[in-house]
């Protein structure tokens, strides 16, 4: 079976050098296996071989292959959800302690950066730029909330002159900046990440597909050309775990996110377009994010597809939503183009929990996985060590299956998006 690469994009082309991992072959014991080498999963066995455990981590492709190497690259605040509707879904206390594992997640982030010397061009500074003015007034109640609800500092909201300084276009009324968010290299993350986690002994095998689990104690996973029992079983494989756990499957959908980074634009035009550095998402329900890559470039993501096929024309696609925002980048083209799915829940929460007393997953980060996945693998790790007061406190986040089962599930949801599309234009 030849070895799977990355996918081509702009991270894969400037990646740090990492191993070849190898492939797993025959029977091996652990306490914990780990399906899935992304941020969720290095980051669970990161803290579990840091607490002593044997862990293995089995991943179908490369690490980082899936969306924790081809996101966009931001560090997002909180959750996709807003802070008033996770209020009203588990209570005012409950909720603060849901947003205080989210800012963990993003210190998490600066720590193990530091701590492990991780080169992934970690930033911080995010604007949410609104496109219309009824945006703007939405952003000024959740800074509100966040603020005198959740002691969350750092919000400022902008006028129409600061946003238009603050980005080059002609398409933001006003906007909020969040001095907490950021964003990093996703891939070079994802490789520090499993660096940092073999170094503290695990074993991370590659091109190494679970292709089915078995429930029990121990638990197991197994591969075509081995098997590997442990104590504990972690599910992390997120929009790419298939079938292997359909007590959970109809708790996500995978959508197809986009994205696309120019030719070099020199480094006066690249702080032309974004002078501080920032991150960039707007506020529309279909949202466009973008940010400037550390060699000058316009990184631009902005198209989703609800379908498994990727989108045709997928260059001149990006390339038509950019010119919206930046018209000035008329003469400019896309070097590399590329896409991969992300898991969205109903309810855009994650979706943490046990599918057996040792069997732990965590699936559904709705765009916001960069800061949360990790953060959400280290409280799977203390649920193995024994404290599982966290994932407990996920749990009780609710979680609507999507309707239609298998067969209906896309075009359903896919009819549903067309409305909020259309809100977007109004």
């Amino acid at each position: 079976m030849p070895k799977s690469e990355h996918v081509l994009s702009y991270y894969a082309a400037t990646a740090q050098p990492a191993p070849d991992l190898p492939e797993l072959e025959g029977e091996v014991r652990a306490d914990v296996v780990i399906v899935g080498g992304g941020y969720t999963g290095l980051s669970a066995a990161l803290e579990l071989a840091q607490r002593g455990y044997e862990v293995v981590v089995l991943e179908a492709h490369r690490v980082g292959w899936g969306a924790s190497g081809r996101n966009g690259g931001q560090v997002c605040t909180g959750f996709s959800a807003s802070l008033a509707k996770i209020e009203k879904w588990v209570g005012l206390e409950d909720a603060r302690k849901l947003f205080a594992v989210a800012e963990e997640g993003k210190a998490l982030i600066r720590d193990r950066v530091q701590r492990h010397g991780i080169e992934c061009d970690l930033k911080w500074g995010y604007l949410h730029a609104a496109p219309k003015a009824r945006h703007v007034d939405e952003l000024k109640e959740e800074q509100e909330i966040a603020e005198s609800r959740f002691g969350y500092e750092g919000l400022r909201l902008v006028d129409l002159d600061e946003v238009r300084r603050m980005v080059a276009s002609p398409v933001y009324v006003g906007g909020l900046h969040d001095a907490g968010a950021g964003q990093l290299h996703p891939l070079n993350y994802c490789l520090g990440l499993a660096r940092a986690a073999r170094e503290a002994g695990a074993r991370i095998f590659e091109n190494s597909a679970v292709e089915r689990i078995e429930l029990g104690r121990p638990a197991a996973a197994a591969t075509a050309n081995g098997r590997v029992t442990a104590d504990f079983l972690v599910l992390a494989g997120n929009a790419y775990l298939g079938g292997l756990a359909p007590q959970i499957s109809s708790k996500v959908m995978p959508v197809g996110t986009y994205i696309g980074a120019t030719s070099r634009l020199g480094e006066n035009r690249a702080k032309s377009l974004i002078p501080d550095d920032i991150a960039v998402a707007d506020t529309n329900f279909v949202l466009n994010y973008y940010r400037r890559s550390s060699d000058h470039r316009m990184l631009f993501g902005g198209r989703v597809s609800y379908s498994t096929i990727m989108p045709p024309y997928l260059p001149r696609a990006m390339r038509h939503k950019m010119l919206q925002v930046f018209p000035q980048l008329s003469d400019v083209e896309f070097e590399f183009t590329w896409g991969g799915f992300v898991a969205i829940t109903v309810e855009r929460t994650p979706d943490v929990g046990r599918i057996a007393p040792n069997v732990y997953y965590a699936q559904g980060y709705s765009g916001t996985g960069v800061a949360l996945s990790g953060v959400v693998g280290k409280i799977i790790a203390e649920a193995i060590a024994g404290q599982a007061e966290r994932v407990d406190l996920f749990s009780k986040l609710p979680h609507t299956p999507f309707p239609g089962g298998p067969a209906l599930r896309t075009p359903l949801l896919a009819a549903a998006m067309l409305w909020y599309r259309m809100r977007d234009l109004m």
